[in-house]
């Protein structure tokens, strides 16, 4: 009601009553009415009177005129008006009453009541309830609202109150509450617009004027937004419909938003979606919100960061031009400046080298590599996650070099890589050919209990696998987990890497979906081991909902798969039934990050999810419970797969292998028809490899160890007669099928070489490993604990060699039979065959393949074979071949072939418990800034045969043999590093000094390098004692050998050049902790550095020496004079 002027005592005769109605219409407890409103008013004690009228056109039903019984429930509250009149009750009509926005109520002064005045109205005595304060919501949610309202502001009012609610469809209820301003209403309907009001009662149930708000119940949003596959320029999410939200027809609304970027929006009715055409290597919000009636849930969101291209991180790392030219083994092993001189990192370019360099040198510390920064910790700027580098350089190397990554990250106890991920072209391979190399020696318990051994190539060994994998959110770092539980109780080793260690922390950017693996290997002793079983272990790197093809791998292939989640995420567990899951499953589920709980998932008949292990607080009860849990699997016999029978699986998975080409194929055909063949290794030199019995003839030329009484000339003219016979029988023989296949698979495709050279040691491994394994064992044992025993260590060393089948020997029947190809007819297909195996060699030495200089056993040079392989390698070089010599001689299976391998990351055989046989040589390149300060193009390194300080029985050469190639490979070096063995230090060194006699009359003395192996610390003191005790033996056994003074010999430097301070070396134990699981100890790898520095230092001081050609003509000249 409104006044049209004056206060509420004024005069109101002639006066109008203004009532508003608001612009939609509603009836007193603020309901909507369809068709406008009603006045209802009295004024005592006359009756009541209704007054009709319209609205907006609007016609009042007729019914509600003046009877109000069909509305029961309204109760509407009478507003009575006081007033002096006189005469009757006021007359109303239409006219009185405006069709309007506003209604007035006029003329009420002209008809007087009984004995009052009819020229005052008071309007102020209206009798109104105190009406409610203004609602509010308190919360709203998709089945119910709380709703509050402030209490009348008069202090007698009542305190009882009517809330009444509808929706748009009809009357929903309506009830009465005493002393409460607030209610929760509950079994609405989501996403529906509800209409409240809440109106004062007071005690005779009169009503106030009612307070009204209106609201949309919650539209519920959708659940677990999460990505599902993840590209450098597109990206899939997924989510599930919110709660109740099943048999609702709604829809979804989605957006994507990037800094600096035009938002997309996307409306769909699907639960996932792939966005295209988008930037890599950026940050992406995406948000989903639930559309139903119109109203839109809250957004559920997910911030995803795209993959970089290839094309954005390689040339950050420097490695942009090698992903389409590879970067190969020749190229890492090269000698630069970094080995003249100390460089720091000072940026990520420097890395992939310096990470592949320490690599080589076996230095488990090789993967903490770092740009040089003021605060190494705050400063991320430069930094490269490890994984990363990893992943690149896999991606930007040849098929030579991931072979030799993998052996040597093996070796460091490092995890490798199985699953290989590219982020440019989304190809995923399984990295099987790089991993053939591995070879362990291990226990299992059975082996354990009949002190035998177990040697296997990892790659074709039925060992279980067990797959760590991780679904959502990280929680616990999964890679440090393992770690603790691979690690044996003697030593923790981090084989995987993870995000406390060095740049761990680092977000990755292209190895996201990369699959590690690594190996539990036991030792045998109980006290070491915690698996007696030999046990094969991979860790996925990233979310299983983004790496759908990898998680589906691992569940077909392993024999149980552990799954880290939060509670939150285990749903998606259900999902499992869609694939084929052949492998345990395990959870090990999360609450919030604080408390771990391991539990089993059983697929048949139905999914069930059961508690294998209480609550765990820590990491080291969960590591307890998941040991107990794989010890367990292994004794249950699990499933038990090599890694080379898993490619089909891959293949199935859409995965691709990295050996699957024509090359390969063609390589592993031609080995089949060689080994067809070997039936018998004795038999089968005898038969194919018949050609080495002209080096035996060559070396008896020289020695004429069977002259017997005839005279030398006489005998060696049977010899010839016999090498002519050997002859003339190969050319009526023809080339045995054996080296038929041998020179076929050579003289093809570098790439095709590599696979047919690699997979012809790998077979022949197989073929001679259950004989050759117990004899090298053997010889071993009695050479250290029996070294006088020399008639059984000879007659094992004879059978290891008559058991033995290498390709060394093949590469040896090579020779014998290049140099018959002369006597064969010009245009024999043989002979442009064999005319083409010294440039193939050659090739083989540039690609860091050894070649064999000194035959291990006729204990001969193959003159024009090694002369022509090296002229061709002088032609390849363009005639840029000066060079240098490094080798190494000293006792047996002392660690020799090791060391160079770690200095120089060479690929010298290494055999435990036997030594080289012969000597070998492999060439390492300088780079061209560095070869005027070093003073040659390339160096070459020889490894020999060990020095036997116990003498062989009689009739056995290979003591003379062994001093012969010491000596040669003396008078060939620049420098001569000599490895002394503790427990026979002093025979070695007497054997040593003979070799180095015998080069007083051509007058060279090569600069002298001693190494002491396994040497425990020793303090500045000690070391310079010991310096001094070793010259003064020396110069002691110089004074006491007859053979020295009658060369006129008498002190050290007569021989050789020797520092005291600079060329004496302790090298601490290769293995640091009890192996298989032990890594390679950091102080070793140090030391090794240490030395190959000083070496390369004392090069540059060494004289140029001459080229290739000019080396040819020693090595004749001093093998000639031996």
């Amino acid at each position: 009601f409104e006044e049209s002027d004056g206060d509420h005592g004024a005069d109101m005769s002639s006066k109008d009553v203004k009532v508003h109605f608001s612009d939609q219409t509603k009836d007193i407890f603020g309901m909507p009415q369809p068709w406008g409103g009603h006045v209802k008013w009295s004024k005592e004690p006359f009756s009541e009177k209704t007054s009709e009228f319209k609205r907006s056109s609007i016609e009042i039903p007729l019914h509600f005129k003046n009877n109000l019984s069909e509305r029961p429930d309204d109760n509407y509250s009478d507003y009575r008006t006081e007033a002096s009149s006189k005469g009757d009750p006021p007359e109303f009509n239409n006219e009185s009453v405006f069709a309007s926005e506003d209604f007035f109520l006029g003329d009420l002064s002209e008809n007087r009541p009984t004995g009052r005045p009819s020229s005052r109205m008071d309007i102020g005595t209206l009798l109104v309830v105190p009406p409610p304060g203004k609602i509010k919501f308190l919360s709203v949610k998709p089945n119910s609202v709380i709703l509050s309202w402030e209490s009348p502001e008069e202090p007698e009012a009542p305190r009882s109150f009517r809330v009444k609610w509808s929706s748009t469809k009809k009357e929903e209820g309506c009830l009465v509450i005493r002393d409460f301003n607030k209610i929760e209403v509950d079994s609405l309907q989501l996403g529906q617009l509800y209409y409240f009001s809440v109106a004062t009662q007071d005690e005779d149930g009169s009503l106030s004027k009612a307070v009204t708000k209106s609201t949309f119940t919650a539209v519920p949003p959708p659940r677990r937004v999460s990505k599902m596959h993840i590209e450098a320029t597109a990206l899939s999410v997924e989510w599930t419909k919110g709660v109740n939200m099943e048999e609702i027809p709604h829809r979804f609304l989605l957006t994507v938003t990037s800094e600096g970027k035009e938002p997309q929006v996307i409306y769909t009715g699907d639960c996932n979606k792939k966005f295209s055409d988008l930037e890599s290597d950026t940050e992406y919000k995406i948000s989903v919100c639930t559309v139903l009636n119109d109203r839109h849930s809250e957004a559920v969101s997910i911030s995803v960061h795209t993959e970089p291209t290839l094309g954005e991180v390689l040339p950050v790392l420097g490695l942009e031009d090698q992903y389409d030219n590879k970067l190969t083994l020749r190229t890492v092993m090269e000698i630069n400046q970094n080995d003249i001189s100390e460089n720091k990192l000072e940026t990520p370019e420097s890395l992939p080298e310096a990470f592949l360099r320490r690599l080589m040198m076996l230095n488990t510390n090789a993967r903490s590599v770092r740009c040089a920064s003021r605060n190494v910790d705050t400063d991320k700027s430069n930094a490269v996650n490890p994984l990363d580098l990893i992943t690149a350089l896999f991606l930007c190397s040849d098929v030579i070099l991931h072979q030799h990554i993998v052996l040597k990250m093996a070796l460091c106890q490092f995890a490798v890589p199985l699953l290989l991920p590219n982020c440019n072209s989304g190809e995923i391979t399984m990295m099987l050919w790089s991993m053939s190399d591995i070879v362990r020696t291990f226990r299992p318990s059975q082996q354990a209990f009949l002190k035998q051994i177990c040697k296997e190539r990892l790659v074709f060994s039925d060992i279980p696998l067990v797959s760590f994998v991780r679904l959502g959110k990280r929680f616990l770092s999964k890679s440090q987990m393992l770690n603790k539980l691979l690690s044996n109780a003697q030593h923790y080793h981090d084989t995987f890497y993870h995000s406390n260690m060095v740049s761990g922390d680092v977000p990755r950017r292209i190895s996201d979906g990369l699959v590690e693996i690594s190996w539990y290997l036991p030792c045998g002793d109980r006290n070491v081991d915690k698996f007696t079983e030999p046990l094969a272990v991979t860790n996925l790197r990233g979310d299983i909902r983004t790496f759908d093809k990898q998680f589906s791998f691992l569940c077909e292939t392993s024999a149980a798969v552990y799954i880290f989640c939060d509670e939150s995420e285990a749903d998606y567990i259900k999902n499992l039934h869609k694939k084929q899951v052949t492998a345990k499953v395990f959870l090990i589920s999360s609450r919030q990050g604080k408390h771990f709980t391991l539990k089993t998932v059983t697929m048949k008949p139905s999914l069930k999810i059961t508690d294998v292990s209480e609550a765990k607080k820590t990491d080291t009860e969960l590591v307890k419970v998941l040991q107990e849990s794989l010890s367990l699997l292994l004794e249950s016999n699990p499933n038990q797969m090599s890694l080379a029978s898993m490619a089909e699986r891959a293949h199935c998975c859409e995965i691709l292998v990295d050996d699957d080409n024509d090359k390969y194929e063609s390589a592993c055909n031609n080995v089949s028809k060689i080994l067809q063949h070997v039936k018998n290794t004795a038999e089968f030199k005898d038969k194919h490899l018949s050609s080495q019995a002209l080096s035996w003839l060559e070396s008896e030329h020289w020695r004429l160890r069977k002259v017997g009484k005839q005279s030398p000339e006489n005998y060696r003219k049977s010899l010839k007669a016999k090498e002519d016979d050997l002859r003339i029988k190969q050319q009526i023989m023809g080339m045995p099928a054996g080296m038929l296949g041998f020179t076929r698979g050579l003289v093809t495709s570098e790439v095709q070489r590599l696979y047919f050279l690699k997979w012809l040691e790998i077979k022949l491994d197989y073929v001679c490993r259950h004989q050759l394994s117990p004899l090298e064992n053997r010889y071993q044992e009695l050479s250290e604990k029996s070294p006088k025993d020399t008639q059984k260590i000879a007659e094992i060393d004879k059978q290891i060699s008559v058991c033995s089948l290498r390709v060394e020997h093949f590469l040896r029947e090579c020779g014998q039979l290049y140099k018959l190809a002369s006597h064969l007819p010009e245009h024999s297909s043989q002979r442009k065959t064999m005319e083409q195996l010294p440039a193939t060699c050659a090739h083989m030495l540039l690609d860091g393949f050894p070649l064999e200089l000194v035959d291990g056993d006729a204990a001969n040079i193959p003159l024009k074979w090694i002369t022509d392989v090296l002229t061709e390698l002088h032609h390849i070089l363009y005639s840029k071949s000066k060079l240098k010599v490094i080798t190494i001689i000293g006792a047996e299976n002392s660690g020799k072939s090791t060391l160079l391998n770690t200095m120089f990351g060479l690929r010298f055989a290494v055999s435990k418990g036997m030594c080289t046989r012969g000597a070998f040589m492999q060439l390492i390149s300088v780079n061209s800034r560095v070869r005027d300060e070093l003073g040659c193009d390339c160096i070459l390194i020889i490894d020999t045969e060990g020095l036997k300080p116990h003498q062989m029985p009689r009739g056995d050469h290979s003591h003379e043999r062994d001093k012969e190639v010491a000596s040669l490979a003396v008078a060939l070096s620049d420098i001569a590093i000599v490895s002394v063995s503790n427990s026979r230090g002093d025979d070695v060194l007497e054997l040593v000094l003979h070799a180095f006699t015998r080069l007083k009359d051509v007058g060279k003395k090569p600069l002298c390098h001693f190494v002491h192996f396994n040497t425990p610390d020793m303090s500045a003191a000690e070391t310079r004692e010991r310096n001094k005790k070793l010259v003064e033996e020396l110069e002691e056994k110089i004074q006491n050998d007859d053979e020295m003074k009658k060369a006129n010999i008498t002190e050290l430097s007569d021989v050789m050049q020797f520092n005291i301070n600079t060329s004496n070396w302790n090298i601490p134990p290769f293995w640091q902790g009890k192996p298989p699981m032990a890594p390679v100890s950091v102080g070793y790898s140090e030391y090794a550095l240490t030395l190959k520095k000083q070496l390369i230092k004392d090069l540059k001081k060494c004289p140029k020496r001459g080229d290739m050609m000019d080396f040819i003509k020693r090595v004749d000249r001093f093998w000639k004079a031996l």
